[in-house]
């Protein structure tokens, strides 16, 4: 993404057949026509033995051939097994007249249909897959719950790209500053931080607090010298303005990162650009958690700042730059910053719940960030089907 579009996008932010059991067929003493009865026998040159078959329950109430329905026979997956087994060994008197006194059943209980898999009560398979994922060690503990996404609109925009508000000022207002309540959390609980990675690979702190407005004359000039090419001593202001022991600047921390990350005139390192971008998020939500606290219900002067670190420590999440893939954090991340009105967010966060990234798939959830998306002037092709009535927010 081009600079001038990184700076653009931190202005404009504001704010998912039982089988049955088998019955053989004996004959009834006293009928005319009795079943014949067979004997079978394996033989040798110097020795037979009598070979008694199994029997089933239900042999001492036999059923004369013709009389009622015959009851389906179950197939028994290891009886051919079984045979083999006893073939193999051959004729062992022992091994035969232990077999009739300890009847060895050949059939398997059948369960139930209603009744619950064996891998389902110990959270095998997919609910267990599903448990794991729902938890991220880049989340904070105590994070809670997320608060109301921000309401989609119920119409496509006008011609000139304008959309209808579907909630008050002052609901926006109370809901935006739930989710950068929550984004100061998740920034300043970051383990990134706290010694998991970092530039050097300890754990290093800033000793002066950020700053917004220092350097604002250099940072200008480093923006001029980025767009005309100069990206090696456009960089290396950033980097001077972004030091935590110099001006400590959130916005050239962000960029800085960036410049890390994708080689813009310096030597890329994965490690160290998440280190700034970490850095970047942390600072910014320090000066919007104090304003916060203050009692200000639209935060302080580093929301765009904020909201840039967060969506881009996101990317770092989802692609694996400067440290693991974390599914569950880089939906979480995304969600915040499209709640806190990044229109590249909103696309990713919406994709993130098409494809089941980093939890269950919510094609409805997936609809609601892609009309924002496409009312923040992000129409994309093929994404008709987001305007059915059918993902309309519910009404209360």
């Amino acid at each position: 993404m081009p600079l001038r579009d990184v700076l653009k996008k931190r202005s404009n932010i504001q704010g998912d057949a039982a089988s049955t059991r088998s019955v053989s067929a004996t004959s009834l003493p006293g009928l005319p026509n009795p079943i014949p009865e067979f004997t079978f026998m394996r033989t040798t040159t110097h020795e037979q033995e009598v070979i008694i078959p199994p029997s089933y329950p239900g042999d001492e109430v036999p059923v004369a051939s013709g009389q009622g329905p015959t009851e389906r026979k179950r197939r028994n997956i290891f009886r051919k097994s079984s045979a083999n087994f006893a073939s193999s060994i051959g004729s062992n008197s022992a091994l035969s007249s232990h077999s009739e006194e300890k009847e060895i059943p050949t059939t398997l209980p059948i369960r139930p249909k209603n009744e619950r898999k064996l891998s389902e009560r110990l959270h095998f398979g997919r609910s267990r897959g599903l448990s794991k994922s729902e938890s991220s060690s880049h989340l904070p503990t105590d994070l809670g719950d997320a608060p109301q996404n921000t309401p989609a609109p119920l119409d496509p925009p006008d011609a000139k790209g304008r959309v209808k508000e579907t909630e008050t000022k002052e609901n926006k207002v109370q809901r935006e500053a739930q989710w950068e309540k929550r984004a100061t959390m998740m920034a300043l609980k970051n383990p990134i931080l706290h010694g998991e990675r970092s530039e050097t690979g300890e754990k290093k702190g800033h000793t002066r607090n950020a700053s917004l407005e220092e350097g604002e004359a250099d940072i200008q000039e480093a923006i001029r010298l980025h767009e005309q090419g100069d990206l090696e001593r456009s960089t290396q202001i950033f980097g001077q303005l972004a030091d935590p022991d110099g001006a400590n600047n959130p916005l050239c921390q962000v960029l800085y990162g960036l410049a890390l990350r994708h080689g813009w005139g310096i030597t890329p390192s994965a490690d160290a650009a998440i280190h700034y971008l970490s850095l970047a998020a942390s600072n910014s939500a320090a000066i919007e958690s104090a304003a916060l606290s203050s009692g200000s219900k639209t935060g302080g002067e580093a929301k765009g700042e904020l909201v840039l670190a967060i969506f881009e420590l996101a990317n770092c999440f989802r692609y694996g730059w400067g440290i693991k893939v974390d599914k569950v954090a880089a939906r979480s991340y995304y969600e915040v910053a499209a709640n806190l009105g990044d229109p590249d967010a909103l696309e990713e966060a919406a994709w993130c719940y098409i494809e089941g990234f980093g939890g269950p798939k919510d094609k409805f959830k997936a609809a609601q960030y892609l009309r924002l998306a496409e009312g923040a002037g992000r129409k994309s092709v093929g994404s008709s089907w987001i305007w059915k009535d059918k993902y309309n927010s519910p009404t209360k």
